[in-house]
């Protein structure tokens, strides 16, 4: 769920659609929160999933090897890539990293989101780089540590 009031439109941070406000949020707020997770799908079942499905691009890693499928969020998807975020991956929750402004746009690093050094099949629109997922341990340590900053 988006917490603030937003609108989806081209993006700015990399090629289809974006999560843009259409409120201002201050630094360390919440942007988006879980609100319906009926099931985590182990190693097994999310390496199971058609690649390119709905439910594939609607999968992100929420801990350890386990992962969520939240088709039910349709918007979340559009929440893009970038190596300068203005949100945070927490444990499934996404924190404002700086104070926003309506039209900003809501991205995360998607190094959060995938598995222990999986490889997103694009390169960061800015940087032309690999985006390469981090270890569950270096995840919860820098996440944690990027959240206590915040606060």
């Amino acid at each position: 769920m988006i917490v603030p009031a937003y609108e989806i439109k081209v993006a700015t941070h990399a090629h289809g659609k974006g999560v843009f406000l259409k409120q201002p949020v201050k630094k360390g707020k919440v942007l988006l929160a879980p609100d319906a997770i009926n099931k985590l799908y182990n190693e097994a079942e999310r390496a199971a999933l058609v690649p390119g499905s709905p439910e594939d691009d609607a999968c992100v890693r929420w801990f350890e090897t386990f992962h969520t499928v939240s088709t039910d969020w349709p918007d979340d998807c559009y929440v893009n890539h970038s190596f300068n975020p203005s949100g945070l991956w927490h444990l499934g929750f996404i924190f404002a990293t700086r104070d926003m402004v309506p039209g900003d746009e809501i991205t995360v690093d998607y190094r959060f989101v995938i598995n222990d050094n999986e490889k997103m099949p694009f390169l960061d629109a800015e940087t032309s780089k690999e985006i390469i997922g981090y270890t569950w341990e270096e995840n919860l340590r820098l996440s944690t540590e990027q959240l206590l900053a915040l606060l």
